[in-house]
């Protein structure tokens, strides 16, 4: 079988359509593994609507939660038996021709471990509203961490295709609170020796909607993730030998930058918090700031941003 496609489902909104776009596939050399994390949802039934043998459906007895979301994603890749693996988000959307532009993309690099393609971002009626840059064609593991980090690139999970026994032999998704950087740390496991390959043509569907990780509250969490995430980086760099002088220029770059990317991050996630509370949000993380890492001026800062964010509101 040359593709396993994970679903980790615990919401029912747009389940339906994410099995249907699946199910869908010009290219039909695969099987669709779906986990129900124990969702309070009657996703049983949506699941048993579909009467197509390439599904296998399984159920958690305990639900795993968002904080330890990567473990149900490392669920999903044990049952894989597909020589490649795709990780599905269950509101997300496959264009017709991902897994047949895919395995073409495998096919003109087939020793690499992992494979990328860029997207469309839809909203809750399933309309494209947007769309992810292009990368280029082959990116070493510095070329593409240094992009990730200096242009702020969007990807995410479903946009990487991942060689399965790669992936099984490395641990599985890299793991941190909320999957708050998951991706791209596993991508760039992945893409150490050998770098990325990468298509232009929009093949994945994000769906961007109040009910994701990305864009609820989980704030001390996502703070907390971006130092795992931090300290990885830094280990990283430190432990690596770039072989030529393109990636050791890259490597400084990295090095140089990395402080103030992730500076940026938390100001963002800050940011986002005063939303409701305002200046009392800010005195917390002014009384918390030794337990998540938070420099006085960084909290400031965040709040100046918080406020220019709304006085641009505002005057639109």
């Amino acid at each position: 079988m040359k593709f396993s496609i994970g679903i980790p489902a615990y919401k029912d909104k747009f389940l339906s359509q994410c099995i249907i776009s699946i199910l869908n596939q010009t290219y039909n050399d695969f099987e669709l593994i779906i986990v129900n994390d124990a969702s309070p949802a009657d996703l049983d039934s949506i699941v048993s609507g579909f009467k197509d043998k390439r599904i296998k459906y399984y159920k958690n007895t305990k639900n795993f939660g968002a904080i330890n979301l990567v473990d149900n994603w490392n669920k999903c890749l044990s049952y894989a038996k597909g020589e490649y693996f795709v990780l599905m988000g269950d509101d997300d959307m496959l264009e017709p021709n991902y897994l047949y532009e895919f395995n073409k993309l495998i096919s003109n690099n087939p020793n690499l471990d992992v494979f990328h393609c860029r997207s469309y971002i839809i909203n809750e009626e399933s309309v494209k509203i947007g769309l992810t840059p292009v990368w280029a064609e082959f990116e070493t593991v510095y070329d593409n961490i240094f992009h990730r980090m200096k242009s702020g690139r969007q990807q995410f999970i479903s946009d990487f295709v991942y060689r399965t026994s790669a992936l099984k032999n490395r641990g599985g998704f890299y793991k941190i609170p909320l999957a708050w950087g998951t991706d791209d740390i596993t991508s760039f496991i992945a893409m150490d020796k050998k770098g990325i390959a990468h298509t232009n043509k929009p093949l994945f569907c994000y769906r961007r909607s109040p009910v994701t990780i990305s864009s609820s509250g989980n704030s001390e969490q996502k703070l907390l993730a971006l130092d795992l995430y931090q300290e990885w980086m830094d280990d990283y760099v430190s432990k690596t030998a770039p072989v030529d002088v393109i990636d050791t220029i890259q490597k400084a770059n990295i090095e140089d930058y990395n402080r103030t990317y992730f500076q940026k991050r938390k100001i963002q996630t800050l940011s986002k918090t005063y939303k409701n509370k305002g200046i009392l949000r800010m005195l917390f993380w002014f009384n918390q700031r030794k337990q998540y890492n938070l420099s006085g001026p960084l909290i400031i800062y965040s709040y100046i941003e918080y406020l220019k964010s709304k006085f641009s509101d505002n005057k639109n």
